[in-house]
């Protein structure tokens, strides 16, 4: 009995984690579009969030263990320099916003996951193409 209530401790704990990670991430988002904040944040901040949410990742998710380390390694330290860059009160009033809207259900940027994927595939094809046209030649 006392195991399970410490795993639902640890349950509660990594849920309350994930939930700041992700509104982190957003207000980040948010934040990357503020004209207060420095274009070098924004740039990291815009490539944190990029990562966070593309599909594609350096280590694909697929692979036991080490395909997750990277979000879990990748996306956390880029969020804690990207916020180190943002002034505190403009992350503050990001955050409050940022959990407002999660509050009210997660919001959808369409376009701007076919960006990502795009982009995605540009980059493929600009690796690939080189090397299948020296396999042919």
């Amino acid at each position: 009995m006392k195991r399970n209530v410490s795993a639902g401790r640890l349950k509660e704990k990594w849920s309350r984690k994930a939930d700041e990670l992700s509104a982190d991430s957003y207000a980040l988002y948010l934040a990357a579009r503020d004209p207060r904040v420095p274009w070098y944040a924004k740039a990291l901040a815009s490539a944190v969030v990029v990562y966070a949410v593309s599909p594609i990742d350096l280590i694909p998710d697929f692979i036991p263990v080490i395909g997750l380390l990277d979000d879990m390694i990748i996306v956390p330290l880029g969020l804690a320099l990207a916020l180190k860059m943002i002034p505190h009160e403009v992350m503050e009033e990001h955050r409050r916003e940022a959990r407002g809207r999660l509050a009210e259900g997660v919001p959808r940027r369409w376009l701007g996951a076919v960006v990502v994927i795009c982009i995605w595939v540009l980059l493929l094809w600009l690796i690939a193409y080189p090397i299948v046209k020296r396999l042919r030649a």
